[in-house]
Protein backbone atom coordinates (compact mmCIF):
# COMPACT_ATOMS: atom_id res chain seq x y z
CA UNK A 1 0.00 0.00 0.00
CA UNK A 2 1.77 3.65 -1.08
CA UNK A 3 1.86 6.23 1.78
CA UNK A 4 -0.45 9.18 1.62
CA UNK A 5 0.20 12.32 0.74
CA UNK A 6 2.04 14.12 3.51
CA UNK A 7 2.53 10.84 5.26
CA UNK A 8 6.38 10.55 6.70
CA UNK A 9 8.29 7.30 4.84
CA UNK A 10 9.27 5.43 7.90
CA UNK A 11 12.82 5.15 9.12
CA UNK A 12 13.24 2.03 11.24
CA UNK A 13 16.83 1.20 10.28
CA UNK A 14 17.85 4.91 10.32
CA UNK A 15 16.81 4.83 13.85
CA UNK A 16 17.60 1.54 14.93
CA UNK A 17 21.22 2.52 13.73
CA UNK A 18 21.85 5.35 15.78
CA UNK A 19 20.96 3.48 19.01
CA UNK A 20 23.52 1.12 18.13
CA UNK A 21 26.27 3.70 17.73
CA UNK A 22 25.13 5.33 21.10
CA UNK A 23 25.24 2.05 22.96
CA UNK A 24 28.55 1.76 21.51
CA UNK A 25 30.24 4.99 22.20
CA UNK A 26 28.71 5.11 25.67
CA UNK A 27 30.23 2.02 27.12
CA UNK A 28 33.76 2.19 28.92
CA UNK A 29 36.85 1.78 27.03
CA UNK A 30 37.32 -1.71 28.78
CA UNK A 31 34.91 -3.70 31.24
CA UNK A 32 34.24 -2.84 34.79
CA UNK A 33 36.70 -5.24 37.20
CA UNK A 34 35.23 -7.85 39.15
CA UNK A 35 33.82 -7.73 41.91
CA UNK A 36 33.43 -4.06 41.58
CA UNK A 37 30.73 -1.54 40.05
CA UNK A 38 31.02 0.64 37.35
CA UNK A 39 29.00 3.73 36.49
CA UNK A 40 29.60 5.46 33.84
CA UNK A 41 28.93 9.29 32.70
CA UNK A 42 31.03 12.19 32.14
CA UNK A 43 33.58 11.33 34.73
CA UNK A 44 33.73 7.09 35.48
CA UNK A 45 33.06 6.04 38.88
CA UNK A 46 34.21 2.62 40.30
CA UNK A 47 33.08 1.09 43.50
CA UNK A 48 34.34 -2.12 45.00
CA UNK A 49 33.96 -3.37 48.41
CA UNK A 50 35.23 -6.75 48.39
CA UNK A 51 36.18 -7.13 52.24
CA UNK A 52 38.83 -9.29 53.01
CA UNK A 53 38.67 -10.78 49.74
CA UNK A 54 40.25 -7.95 47.78
CA UNK A 55 44.19 -8.01 49.08
CA UNK A 56 45.68 -5.80 46.38
CA UNK A 57 44.11 -3.22 43.88
CA UNK A 58 42.12 -4.37 40.84
CA UNK A 59 44.13 -4.38 37.51
CA UNK A 60 41.63 -4.24 34.76
CA UNK A 61 40.87 -1.01 36.30
CA UNK A 62 39.27 0.83 32.95
CA UNK A 63 42.01 3.57 31.87
CA UNK A 64 39.71 5.76 31.64
CA UNK A 65 38.55 6.03 35.47
CA UNK A 66 38.08 9.54 36.53
CA UNK A 67 36.97 8.29 40.27
CA UNK A 68 37.95 4.72 42.45
CA UNK A 69 36.89 3.64 45.63
CA UNK A 70 37.75 0.66 47.16
CA UNK A 71 36.05 0.39 50.92
CA UNK A 72 36.60 -2.46 53.57
CA UNK A 73 39.02 -4.74 51.59
CA UNK A 74 42.00 -6.25 53.31
CA UNK A 75 45.01 -4.66 51.25
CA UNK A 76 47.43 -4.14 54.05
CA UNK A 77 50.30 -3.06 52.18
CA UNK A 78 50.27 -0.52 49.25
CA UNK A 79 53.63 -1.59 47.21
CA UNK A 80 55.51 0.26 44.95
CA UNK A 81 52.90 1.51 41.88
CA UNK A 82 50.40 -0.31 43.21
CA UNK A 83 48.28 1.59 40.74
CA UNK A 84 49.92 1.85 37.89
CA UNK A 85 50.57 -1.78 37.20
CA UNK A 86 53.23 -3.36 39.27
CA UNK A 87 53.45 -7.10 39.84
CA UNK A 88 53.07 -8.39 43.38
CA UNK A 89 56.87 -7.86 44.69
CA UNK A 90 56.16 -4.35 44.04
CA UNK A 91 57.86 -3.90 40.38
CA UNK A 92 56.54 -1.64 37.65
CA UNK A 93 55.01 -3.00 34.27
CA UNK A 94 57.16 -2.27 31.29
CA UNK A 95 54.90 -0.15 29.84
CA UNK A 96 55.41 2.87 31.41
CA UNK A 97 53.44 2.29 34.51
CA UNK A 98 50.82 5.02 33.62
CA UNK A 99 47.61 2.90 33.41
CA UNK A 100 45.18 5.68 35.29
CA UNK A 101 46.21 8.92 33.65
CA UNK A 102 42.96 10.25 34.11
CA UNK A 103 42.21 9.39 37.51
CA UNK A 104 41.43 12.42 39.93
CA UNK A 105 39.98 10.65 42.85
CA UNK A 106 40.84 7.89 45.26
CA UNK A 107 39.36 6.61 48.39
CA UNK A 108 40.81 3.71 50.23
CA UNK A 109 39.13 4.05 53.11
CA UNK A 110 38.62 0.85 55.96
CA UNK A 111 40.88 -1.19 54.26
CA UNK A 112 43.52 -2.30 56.95
CA UNK A 113 46.57 -0.78 55.24
CA UNK A 114 49.41 -0.82 57.58
CA UNK A 115 52.42 -0.16 55.09
CA UNK A 116 52.37 2.41 52.29
CA UNK A 117 55.68 2.17 50.67
CA UNK A 118 57.70 4.22 48.87
CA UNK A 119 56.06 5.32 45.19
CA UNK A 120 52.88 3.57 46.13
CA UNK A 121 50.96 6.09 44.48
CA UNK A 122 53.54 6.11 41.32
CA UNK A 123 51.72 6.64 37.52
CA UNK A 124 48.85 8.72 39.01
CA UNK A 125 49.41 12.13 37.23
CA UNK A 126 46.55 13.33 37.60
CA UNK A 127 45.44 12.51 41.13
CA UNK A 128 44.37 15.89 42.99
CA UNK A 129 41.81 13.83 46.16
CA UNK A 130 43.34 10.87 48.35
CA UNK A 131 41.79 9.45 51.14
CA UNK A 132 43.23 7.66 53.58
CA UNK A 133 41.62 7.59 56.62
CA UNK A 134 40.61 5.22 59.19
CA UNK A 135 43.48 2.49 58.07
CA UNK A 136 46.04 1.34 60.94
CA UNK A 137 48.69 2.62 59.81
CA UNK A 138 52.52 1.88 60.99
CA UNK A 139 54.99 2.55 58.66
CA UNK A 140 55.07 5.25 55.66
CA UNK A 141 57.88 5.39 53.39
CA UNK A 142 59.26 8.71 53.06
CA UNK A 143 58.28 8.86 49.41
CA UNK A 144 54.91 7.57 49.20
CA UNK A 145 53.56 10.63 48.14
CA UNK A 146 55.86 11.06 44.97
CA UNK A 147 54.37 11.86 41.75
CA UNK A 148 51.69 13.36 42.38
CA UNK A 149 52.11 16.66 41.43
CA UNK A 150 48.53 18.01 41.24
CA UNK A 151 47.63 16.40 44.59
CA UNK A 152 45.35 18.93 46.59
CA UNK A 153 43.26 17.14 49.22
CA UNK A 154 45.24 14.54 51.46
CA UNK A 155 42.95 13.32 54.23
CA UNK A 156 44.51 10.82 56.90
CA UNK A 157 42.19 10.97 59.38
CA UNK A 158 41.94 8.43 62.22
CA UNK A 159 45.25 6.84 60.22
CA UNK A 160 48.09 7.64 62.35
CA UNK A 161 47.53 6.88 65.57
CA UNK A 162 49.19 3.32 66.05
CA UNK A 163 52.68 4.25 64.34
CA UNK A 164 53.96 6.29 67.35
CA UNK A 165 56.80 9.28 66.88
CA UNK A 166 58.36 7.31 64.25
CA UNK A 167 54.88 7.66 62.15
CA UNK A 168 55.09 11.38 62.65
CA UNK A 169 58.80 11.52 61.75
CA UNK A 170 57.98 9.82 57.81
CA UNK A 171 55.00 11.90 57.12
CA UNK A 172 57.21 15.06 57.44
CA UNK A 173 59.39 13.35 54.71
CA UNK A 174 56.49 12.24 52.75
CA UNK A 175 54.43 15.79 52.59
CA UNK A 176 57.48 17.38 51.60
CA UNK A 177 57.15 17.35 47.69
CA UNK A 178 53.60 18.21 47.73
CA UNK A 179 53.66 21.90 47.03
CA UNK A 180 50.16 21.96 45.80
CA UNK A 181 48.23 20.47 48.71
CA UNK A 182 45.05 22.17 49.83
CA UNK A 183 43.46 20.54 52.12
CA UNK A 184 45.03 17.82 54.48
CA UNK A 185 43.44 15.71 57.31
CA UNK A 186 45.50 14.64 60.44
CA UNK A 187 42.21 14.39 62.88
CA UNK A 188 41.73 11.60 65.35
CA UNK A 189 45.06 10.67 65.57
CA UNK A 190 46.51 11.22 68.90
CA UNK A 191 49.37 13.55 67.57
CA UNK A 192 51.33 15.23 70.19
CA UNK A 193 52.67 18.22 67.41
CA UNK A 194 51.80 19.07 64.42
CA UNK A 195 53.87 18.22 61.34
CA UNK A 196 56.19 21.10 60.11
CA UNK A 197 56.50 20.40 56.82
CA UNK A 198 52.51 20.52 56.73
CA UNK A 199 52.50 23.62 57.84
CA UNK A 200 55.00 25.09 55.17
CA UNK A 201 52.97 23.84 51.90
CA UNK A 202 52.93 27.39 50.54
CA UNK A 203 49.23 26.68 49.35
CA UNK A 204 47.92 24.92 52.55
CA UNK A 205 44.13 26.74 52.69
CA UNK A 206 43.34 24.23 55.62
CA UNK A 207 44.58 21.70 58.28
CA UNK A 208 42.30 19.61 60.54
CA UNK A 209 44.13 18.56 63.90
CA UNK A 210 41.05 17.94 65.85
CA UNK A 211 40.66 15.43 68.48
CA UNK A 212 44.63 15.19 68.56
CA UNK A 213 47.06 14.94 71.62
CA UNK A 214 48.09 18.20 71.07
CA UNK A 215 49.13 20.18 74.88
CA UNK A 216 49.53 23.61 72.58
CA UNK A 217 51.61 24.94 69.78
CA UNK A 218 55.38 25.59 70.33
CA UNK A 219 57.62 28.63 68.90
CA UNK A 220 58.40 26.63 65.42
CA UNK A 221 54.67 25.66 64.76
CA UNK A 222 53.09 29.34 64.92
CA UNK A 223 56.18 30.49 62.88
CA UNK A 224 55.28 27.90 60.45
CA UNK A 225 51.94 28.84 60.22
CA UNK A 226 52.76 31.96 58.62
CA UNK A 227 53.10 33.23 55.43
CA UNK A 228 56.29 35.51 53.50
CA UNK A 229 55.77 37.19 49.88
CA UNK A 230 51.65 37.68 50.58
CA UNK A 231 50.48 33.80 50.23
CA UNK A 232 47.49 33.30 52.29
CA UNK A 233 47.76 31.99 55.67
CA UNK A 234 45.76 28.29 56.10
CA UNK A 235 43.03 27.84 58.63
CA UNK A 236 43.32 25.46 61.65
CA UNK A 237 40.64 23.08 63.23
CA UNK A 238 42.04 22.28 67.04
CA UNK A 239 38.75 21.71 69.40
CA UNK A 240 39.32 18.73 71.40
CA UNK A 241 42.81 18.85 71.86
CA UNK A 242 43.97 18.44 75.76
CA UNK A 243 44.92 21.71 75.98
CA UNK A 244 47.28 23.06 79.13
CA UNK A 245 46.80 26.17 80.25
CA UNK A 246 50.33 27.14 81.69
CA UNK A 247 52.80 29.79 81.15
CA UNK A 248 53.99 27.43 77.60
CA UNK A 249 50.45 28.54 76.21
CA UNK A 250 51.00 32.31 76.14
CA UNK A 251 52.53 32.86 72.69
CA UNK A 252 49.04 30.51 71.65
CA UNK A 253 46.78 32.90 73.26
CA UNK A 254 48.46 35.79 71.59
CA UNK A 255 48.55 34.41 67.94
CA UNK A 256 44.70 33.37 68.43
CA UNK A 257 43.47 36.71 69.66
CA UNK A 258 45.41 38.18 66.86
CA UNK A 259 44.25 35.74 64.01
CA UNK A 260 40.66 34.06 65.72
CA UNK A 261 39.59 34.10 61.78
CA UNK A 262 42.20 32.00 61.26
CA UNK A 263 40.95 29.23 63.87
CA UNK A 264 36.98 28.76 63.55
CA UNK A 265 36.81 26.56 66.78
CA UNK A 266 38.52 28.42 68.87
CA UNK A 267 36.01 29.42 71.30
CA UNK A 268 35.50 25.50 71.59
CA UNK A 269 39.33 25.63 72.93
CA UNK A 270 38.98 24.37 76.22
CA UNK A 271 41.57 23.60 79.35
CA UNK A 272 42.26 20.22 80.25
CA UNK A 273 45.46 21.25 82.41
CA UNK A 274 45.89 22.04 85.46
CA UNK A 275 42.83 21.10 87.19
CA UNK A 276 42.28 24.90 88.61
CA UNK A 277 41.20 25.85 84.95
CA UNK A 278 40.27 22.71 84.36
CA UNK A 279 37.21 22.84 81.18
CA UNK A 280 37.55 26.64 81.18
CA UNK A 281 37.29 28.49 77.43
CA UNK A 282 41.06 29.18 76.54
CA UNK A 283 40.25 32.41 74.76
CA UNK A 284 38.60 33.65 77.79
CA UNK A 285 41.69 33.20 80.22
CA UNK A 286 44.23 36.21 80.94
CA UNK A 287 47.54 35.28 80.45
CA UNK A 288 48.13 36.58 84.10
CA UNK A 289 46.79 33.32 84.68
CA UNK A 290 48.69 31.07 82.68
CA UNK A 291 52.25 30.98 84.99
CA UNK A 292 54.49 28.62 85.67
CA UNK A 293 56.52 27.54 89.17
CA UNK A 294 60.42 28.29 88.77
CA UNK A 295 61.56 25.57 90.93
CA UNK A 296 60.18 22.99 87.87
CA UNK A 297 60.87 23.22 84.81
CA UNK A 298 58.99 21.24 83.23
CA UNK A 299 55.59 22.76 84.11
CA UNK A 300 54.49 20.49 87.22
CA UNK A 301 54.73 23.44 89.21
CA UNK A 302 52.09 25.47 87.33
CA UNK A 303 49.36 23.61 89.13
CA UNK A 304 51.15 24.96 92.89
CA UNK A 305 51.10 28.27 91.46
CA UNK A 306 47.78 28.68 90.17
CA UNK A 307 46.01 26.86 92.55
CA UNK A 308 47.20 29.76 94.81
CA UNK A 309 44.12 32.41 94.23
CA UNK A 310 41.99 29.51 93.61
CA UNK A 311 42.75 28.68 97.39
CA UNK A 312 42.60 32.23 98.69
CA UNK A 313 39.23 32.99 97.17
CA UNK A 314 38.03 30.10 98.83
CA UNK A 315 39.37 30.76 102.22
CA UNK A 316 38.00 34.60 102.25
CA UNK A 317 34.25 32.79 101.01
CA UNK A 318 34.59 30.49 103.91
CA UNK A 319 35.17 33.74 106.11
CA UNK A 320 31.88 35.30 105.46
CA UNK A 321 30.07 31.95 105.45
CA UNK A 322 31.32 31.89 108.73
CA UNK A 323 30.47 35.70 109.46
CA UNK A 324 27.24 35.35 108.41
CA UNK A 325 26.49 32.75 110.27
CA UNK A 326 27.60 34.57 113.47
CA UNK A 327 25.48 37.22 112.63
CA UNK A 328 22.76 34.94 112.11
CA UNK A 329 23.45 33.45 115.72
CA UNK A 330 23.35 37.14 116.99
CA UNK A 331 20.18 38.04 115.76
CA UNK A 332 19.02 34.87 117.14
CA UNK A 333 19.50 35.28 120.90
CA UNK A 334 18.90 39.40 120.25
CA UNK A 335 15.44 38.39 119.34
CA UNK A 336 15.07 36.02 122.64
CA UNK A 337 16.62 37.54 125.20
CA UNK A 338 13.99 37.99 127.54
CA UNK A 339 13.43 34.44 127.19
CA UNK A 340 16.78 33.72 127.22
CA UNK A 341 17.12 36.66 130.57
CA UNK A 342 14.01 34.15 132.21
CA UNK A 343 16.14 30.96 131.75
CA UNK A 344 19.01 32.25 133.03
CA UNK A 345 16.84 33.46 136.24
CA UNK A 346 15.37 29.84 136.45
CA UNK A 347 18.65 28.28 136.42
CA UNK A 348 20.29 30.75 138.83
CA UNK A 349 17.26 29.96 141.15
CA UNK A 350 17.47 26.40 141.09
CA UNK A 351 21.01 26.29 141.41
CA UNK A 352 20.81 28.45 144.94
CA UNK A 353 17.90 26.19 146.00
CA UNK A 354 19.81 23.23 145.47
CA UNK A 355 23.04 25.15 147.13
CA UNK A 356 21.01 26.08 150.13
CA UNK A 357 19.99 22.04 150.42
CA UNK A 358 23.69 21.36 150.43
CA UNK A 359 24.60 23.86 152.93
CA UNK A 360 21.75 23.07 155.49
CA UNK A 361 22.56 19.01 155.31
CA UNK A 362 26.64 20.11 155.64
CA UNK A 363 25.07 21.67 159.39
CA UNK A 364 23.24 19.20 160.37
CA UNK A 365 26.01 16.50 159.82
CA UNK A 366 28.36 18.91 161.65
CA UNK A 367 26.03 19.48 164.65
CA UNK A 368 27.89 17.71 167.92
CA UNK A 369 24.78 16.69 169.42
CA UNK A 370 23.67 14.37 166.71
CA UNK A 371 27.22 12.44 167.46
CA UNK A 372 25.98 8.81 168.47
CA UNK A 373 27.55 7.41 172.16
CA UNK A 374 30.85 4.98 172.35
CA UNK A 375 29.83 1.48 172.08
CA UNK A 376 30.95 -0.85 175.34
CA UNK A 377 34.30 -2.39 175.13
CA UNK A 378 33.66 -6.10 174.27
CA UNK A 379 33.90 -8.27 177.31
CA UNK A 380 32.78 -6.55 180.42
CA UNK A 381 29.57 -7.13 181.48
CA UNK A 382 26.61 -4.64 182.21
CA UNK A 383 25.20 -3.96 185.47
CA UNK A 384 22.01 -3.84 186.74
CA UNK A 385 20.41 -1.89 190.14
CA UNK A 386 18.50 -5.73 190.88
CA UNK A 387 22.44 -7.14 190.88
CA UNK A 388 22.96 -6.25 194.10
CA UNK A 389 26.08 -5.59 193.48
Amino acid sequence: MAPRAGQLEPRGPLLSGLLLVAAVLSQPAAPCPFQCYCFGGPKLLLRCASGAELRQPPRDVPPDARNLTIVGANLTVLRAAAFAGGDADGEQSAAGGVRLPLLTALRLTHNNIEVVEDGAFDGLPSLAALDLSHNPLRALGGGAFRGLPELRSLQLNHALARGGPALLAALDAALDPLDELRLLGLAGNALSRLPLAALRRPRLEQLDARLNALAGLGPDELRALERDGGLPAPRLLLSDNPLRCGCAARPLLAWLRNATERVPDARRLRCAAPRALHDRPFLDLDEARLRCADRDADGRGEEVELAGPELEASYVFFGLVLALIGLIFLMVLYLNRRGIQRWMRNLREACRDQMEGYHYRYEQDADPRRVPAAAAPSGSRATSPSSGL
